[in-house]
């Protein structure tokens, strides 16, 4: 047996109804290479093992988990990655889907070492708190809307799938749970770049409280800073709004 590691944000699930739900939004998309972040105990890892024709790896940083994983399914031989996901490099050459029941206290750490990969990953489904879950799929106007909303979504479109009650996990966590789905957006926004883009996003929501206008002043010109655009927060911009503005910010 193993012991669950409350440092490392475990809580298993134990809801077969729920794994089986997970499993089948992965397979309504088409993939060779698949990764999984934090095995824990297998109860995804068995089902996925199940899948014909793809290459699987898992990426697992508590080594009693590995040692129970590899005890337990002896296919995952030399599938394994011993590391935390933040601290991995990409595990295909190929394109790779993720998927996980993902660690709460790195949830949006996770999300975002998968958008330096995105070119390399066209899905995702996961399983986060659910906070976190709706701050990747809510659109603007809702006051949880944020950078980390704006990156995702820029990059794939976000479904939010289902909640998952606390009832199905061992031990139940103190919050909610949400699974979500990223897939690839098929054309990406027009940006003066992404490097612009992120800039903008990320000062923008810095001063959340305050006027666009005050909040983004450094990036524009003063002419540029009399549109009305500028009276509104950040939180009522959308997506392309936002990539429409990286045309007039300052510099090259």
């Amino acid at each position: 047996m193993y012991i669950l590691k409350k440092s490392l944000g475990q809580h298993f699930l134990k809801d077969e109804n729920i794994i089986k739900k997970i499993v089948n939004a992965l397979q309504q998309n088409t993939f060779k290479n698949l990764l999984e972040v934090g095995p824990g105990g297998g109860a995804l890892t068995k089902y996925l093992l199940q899948i014909p024709g793809i290459n699987f790896k898992a990426v697992e940083l508590d080594a009693e988990k590995v040692d129970f994983l590899l005890e337990k399914y002896p296919a995952l031989k030399d599938k394994i990655i011993h590391k935390s996901f933040l601290q991995i490099d990409r595990p295909f050459d190929e394109p790779f889907t993720v998927i996980g029941n993902f660690p709460y206290n790195i949830s949006t750490q996770i999300l975002f070492k998968i958008l330096e990969w995105k070119e390399y990953v066209p899905c995702v489904i996961g399983m986060f708190q659910k906070e976190v879950a709706q701050r990747a799929a809510t659109k603007e106007g809702s006051k949880i809307y944020g950078v980390l909303s704006v990156l995702i979504q820029y990059h794939y479109d976000v479904e939010y799938l289902f909640d998952v009650g606390n009832e199905c996990f061992t031990p139940q966590p103190k919050v909610k749970s949400g699974v979500i789905r990223l897939t690839s957006v098929k054309e990406k926004l027009p940006v003066k770049s992404e490097r612009a883009f992120w800039v903008l996003v990320k000062t923008a929501f810095n001063q959340r409280r305050k006027t666009m206008r005050n909040a983004v002043k450094s990036l524009f010109t003063q002419e540029i800073l009399q549109d009305e655009l500028f009276a509104r927060r950040a939180e009522t911009l959308s997506i392309k709004e936002f990539a429409d503005l990286t045309f007039r910010m300052n510099g090259g």
